[in-house]
């Protein structure tokens, strides 16, 4: 986290008393929740405990039904829907499935949000931007290229790149390692820390995986029960024997 010594730290995300219920299913039951500049915040939960629908609410895709979520200073269930179209543009999700396009080469996968969202580029800054990013995630070498010549670990990179290439001030990180091989999720880890280091974000990182949990998380919140129960560093959310708790580690590292 950015601060100095002593100094408190500062939330770029703040959520405070969030409840969502989808009829009789109530979801989030009160969640409190800070993102604090500078830091990796990992997000643990069983599937199906609202770690998406968090996200959602975040991003401004869902509404919650209570509580108070403010991004970036912005208060999101109160801005204009201009204002929050340009709030996205400072945060960048990069998704599961890295959601590339699939008729389009790496290249023009980088190009098309910059095109988009800053049109008073040239060509040649385009260009650049979209060589940067690539060097940035090691991945030059596959400009011209379609995503269906690329290993899953290259694509995930490349969705990461897309992402980044907005210069968002928060990355939200959906399952990164899923459905990777071991030596590529040791991979995709270590770009999430040089991310963090080299472009100054703040991130939250929704996993089940403890090892990238335990890899990038500068704190680990778990969601139990509709609520972050426990928090702190890795090892301090696991020093428990709650048993909503040690299975999901002995899960991890034990079987």
């Amino acid at each position: 986290m950015e601060r100095q010594s002593g100094e408190k730290p500062v939330s770029v995300i703040e959520i405070r008393d969030l409840y969502k219920s989808f009829g009789d299913y109530h979801v989030l039951r009160g969640v409190d929740l800070d993102l604090y500049k500078g830091e990796n915040l990992v997000v643990l939960g069983k599937s199906g405990t609202g770690k998406s629908v968090l996200i959602k609410i975040v991003v401004g895709l869902l509404k919650p039904d209570r509580g108070r979520v403010s991004v970036l200073n912005s208060l999101i269930d109160q801005i204009t829907y201009k204002e929050l179209l340009e709030l996205r543009l400072k945060v960048g999700f990069s998704f599961q499935n890295s959601a590339l396009y699939d008729s389009m080469t790496v290249r023009e996968n980088l190009e098309f949000p910059l095109v988009r969202n800053r049109r008073k580029l040239t060509k040649q800054e385009v260009s650049l931007a979209v060589e940067e990013m690539l060097d940035a995630v090691g991945l030059l070498q596959t400009i011209n290229q379609m995503p269906s010549e690329l290993s899953g670990g290259q694509r995930k990179r490349i969705g990461i790149a897309r992402t980044l290439i907005l210069k968002p001030e928060i990355m939200l990180y959906d399952e990164p390692t899923a459905g990777l091989d071991p030596i590529t999720c040791l991979e995709i880890n270590s770009l999430i820390n040089e991310v963090q280091e080299r472009f100054h974000t703040s991130s939250i990182i929704i996993t089940h995986d403890l090892t990238c949990a335990k890899a990038v998380g500068d704190r680990v919140a778990m969601l139990l029960d509709g609520k972050f129960e426990r928090q702190g560093t890795f090892e301090e959310v696991f020093d428990t024997t709650d048993p909503r708790v040690k299975p999901f580690y002995d899960y991890n590292f034990i079987q």
